[in-house]
């Protein structure tokens, strides 16, 4: 049977849904072969074992920062320490562009991200590092926007296709949005800064698998240490569930206080409030939880005022 588009309604849908299966990249300017594509992956994956082997037998001492929830009913959240980031990573495989050996991936990765003394190293790192198979399908790294300075850090999942054309994190519609709810608390770009978990798009917009999270967790690690914010907002699942080490759903974590500590080696220990709260993507399919969201965005306030 044959499905008929009769309406724009019907059409909008079957766009949206060849986009979420990446035929979008079929319509760019540069299509992308998906064949040459794996082989790439293949061939990262191969030349990256070689300096994963040398790394695991140097030794190393992992980071491995701990987390209390604050008393304002959380729970005990805390997001997960180095190693066992690298437990995880190793026990899952490596279906999503981890190499063979997860766990001295992830080891390298932390040796080189606690390298970076700044942020324009870390963006350099990250431009470098080839242990992560999505490089090789994005067009573009998305590292950062906004102000490094600011006292607030807006964390999401991912760079979908326009982040991944413009290098920028958070200028689609579910940007336009954000733009939106910070404006509506006195705050946009100037103010804040924004980045993801994973510096480059996962094809068709998939979510992250595990390994990927796993091998890029150093990196965001690193990254909120460096911009060193009064306050985090985690948003969406992923992000919230990646950084508190939480196995609950976005509705369970939203709107309670977390802690989220960095520091320990080459910076003092501070444990930073995070407010864990709904992906502005997520308010764009589902506009009655922009109440909620509002919520949090008002114990971010809140909390930020209490903080100066």
């Amino acid at each position: 049977m044959h499905n008929v588009v009769t309406t724009s309604h019907d059409l909008k849908a079957l766009l949206d849904w060849y986009e979420a299966m990446g035929v979008d990249c079929a319509v760019d300017a540069a299509p992308q072969d998906r064949f040459a594509e794996s082989l790439r992956q293949a061939q990262a994956r191969q030349k990256a074992r070689p300096a994963q082997d040398s790394q695991q037998n140097r030794p190393f001492s992992p980071q491995s920062p701990t987390n209390r929830s604050t008393p304002a009913g959380a729970g005990n959240q805390s997001h997960p320490s180095s190693n066992a980031a690298s437990h995880n990573a190793s026990a899952a495989g490596a279906p999503g562009g981890l190499p063979t050996n997860a766990q001295g991936a992830v080891e390298n990765a932390r040796a080189l991200a606690l390298q970076a003394s700044s942020l324009d190293q870390l963006r350099q790192t990250l431009a470098s590092f080839e242990g992560c198979s999505l490089k090789f399908s994005a067009k573009n790294l998305v590292f950062g926007d906004g102000n490094p300075n600011a006292d607030v850090m807006f964390i999401g999942e991912a760079p979908g296709r326009d982040e991944d054309l413009q290098g920028v994190p958070f200028v689609g519609r579910a940007g336009q949005l954000l733009d939106k709810m910070m404006a509506a608390i006195n705050m946009d770009r100037s103010s804040s800064y924004i980045t993801n978990i994973l510096p480059w798009r996962p094809p068709g917009n998939r979510k992250p698998s595990l390994d990927e999270q796993n091998l890029m967790q150093p990196f965001i690690h690193r990254h909120i240490e460096l911009v060193n914010p009064k306050i985090l907002v985690f948003l969406g699942g992923t992000s919230a569930q990646q950084l508190l080490g939480s196995k609950d759903g976005i509705m369970r974590l939203r709107g309670r206080w977390q802690t989220y500590s960095i520091g320990g080696q080459d910076k003092p220990k501070r444990d930073i409030p995070a407010m864990p709260t709904l992906h502005p993507a997520f308010l764009l399919r589902t506009p009655a939880q922009k109440r909620a969201a509002w919520q949090d965005l008002l114990e971010v306030v809140a909390k930020l005022e209490s903080l100066r």
